[in-house]
């Protein structure tokens, strides 16, 4: 079975080609590191699951189905920047998800259907390590709090796949280390497909069960227009292995064993 069939993508904004010829399947419960240079389409590839933006060419569906051409609940995102709403608790804003889906003209529930999604609001901060920061505000949350509070947003409408913008890019080695664990935790138990960008190659293996690159392969001035970057590597991970291994593996990748551009070997590996 396969979760994500990616077939011949290409995008280009107005004669300016970004991806070409994009072609992969991802099968259920992987968790798929995207690497490669800044402006290499990465996050465009994030945009098109989403149905933020659609392919120029080519087809992406998702378990056998064309994906649809708008955002749906079966994919949930979280971003670099904190997406969390300023004016409500970190219960509200995880509420906010479940009220506006299950009440759309209002956006608000009241009595029983209200204390309904409260609870699991209240049960997807338990499962981040944020339940005794319910009644806070973001502007009283740390960093790492915050963007805790980002993914269980992201989890509450318990999407199929969950997409990841750098996600982790701002915060602190120490922060990072532990949101990394919760990361683990969250896609192992939930089951979920999960495609995160990177440009953190030791988090990219660390976390993925499989690691794509992406590249300009034709780097001549009179071919940037006409050619985008492709998939230059992918590398498939076991994740049974120890961690230490995994970690080692990323440190061979960086190396010239696998001959990977300097262009992704970044912070220190």
């Amino acid at each position: 079975m396969t979760a994500v069939s990616i077939r011949n993508v290409w995008k280009d904004y107005d004669g300016q080609v970004v991806l070409e010829n994009i072609s992969f399947d991802v099968a259920p419960h992987s968790f798929v590191s995207l690497v490669g240079p800044s402006g290499c389409g990465k996050s465009t590839f994030l945009r098109m699951l989403l149905s933020q933006e659609a392919p120029s060419r080519g087809e992406i569906r998702v378990e056998g189905e064309p994906l649809a051409s708008e955002p749906m609940p079966d994919r949930g995102m979280v971003f670099q920047k904190y997406s969390v709403y300023p004016h409500l608790t970190a219960l509200e804003n995880v509420a906010l998800g479940l009220e506006l889906e299950r009440s759309p003209l209002l956006g608000r529930l009241f009595g029983a259907r209200r204390r309904a999604v409260l609870e699991e609001a209240a049960a997807g901060l338990e499962a981040v390590g944020l339940a005794p920061a319910r009644d806070k505000y973001p502007s009283q949350l740390s960093g790492g709090m915050q963007q805790r509070l980002a993914i269980a947003q992201a989890l509450i409408k318990k999407p199929r796949i969950l997409l990841l913008d750098e996600p982790f890019g701002a915060l602190d080695p120490g922060i990072r280390a532990d949101i990394h664990d919760l990361m683990l935790d969250l896609w192992w138990n939930t089951k979920m497909t999960v495609f995160m960008v990177s440009h953190d190659l030791r988090e990219a293996f660390y976390l993925g069960t499989r690691v794509i690159a992406f590249d300009r392969t034709r780097t001549r001035p009179e071919e940037q227009a006409a050619y985008g970057a492709t998939i230059t590597f992918d590398i498939p991970l076991d994740p049974a292995d120890p961690i230490k291994a995994r970690i080692r593996a990323a440190e061979d990748a960086a190396a010239k064993d696998l001959d990977l551009p300097v262009s992704i070997q970044t912070n220190g590996i």
